[in-house]
């Protein structure tokens, strides 16, 4: 007998779960004072909500079609330095973690997140 494992996008709750982490995350941004002001700019706040929630449902598994650009072209010219991203990252497991989401898939989003490096940092 196969036992099924649950996709990432089951275990962070699907689009509901996605939705309370991605919110809590933005919270933590603008709660950091290394990132707080790239996030206070914005000017559609609500815009970037749903485009980083259509992100992590699509890149988890979900059903969800991202309708943004690609990572590099929405970081393009930003430049956005090393520590500023290690903030994002520990913002993110900060949120995770809030909502209850366990070690080891904390750990698979981290390692997911740790690959756009190259995509965000001084592009």
């Amino acid at each position: 007998m196969t036992q099924s494992v649950p996709s990432l996008y089951e275990r962070l709750g699907g689009h509901a779960g996605i939705t309370r982490i991605t919110r809590d995350l933005l919270r933590n941004h603008l709660a950091n004072p290394l990132v707080s002001a790239r996030y206070a700019r914005s000017e559609d706040l609500a815009r970037v909500e749903r485009r980083a929630v259509e992100f992590f449902c699509a890149g988890s598994g979900g059903p969800e079609t991202y309708s943004g650009q690609d990572m590099l072209a929405t970081h393009k010219g930003m430049n956005i330095s090393e520590q500023e991203f290690v903030a994002v990252l520990d913002d993110a497991m900060a949120a995770l973690e809030t909502n209850g989401i366990d070690a080891p898939t904390r750990t698979e989003v981290l390692g997911i997140l740790w690959s756009l490096k190259g995509e965000v940092v001084r592009v």
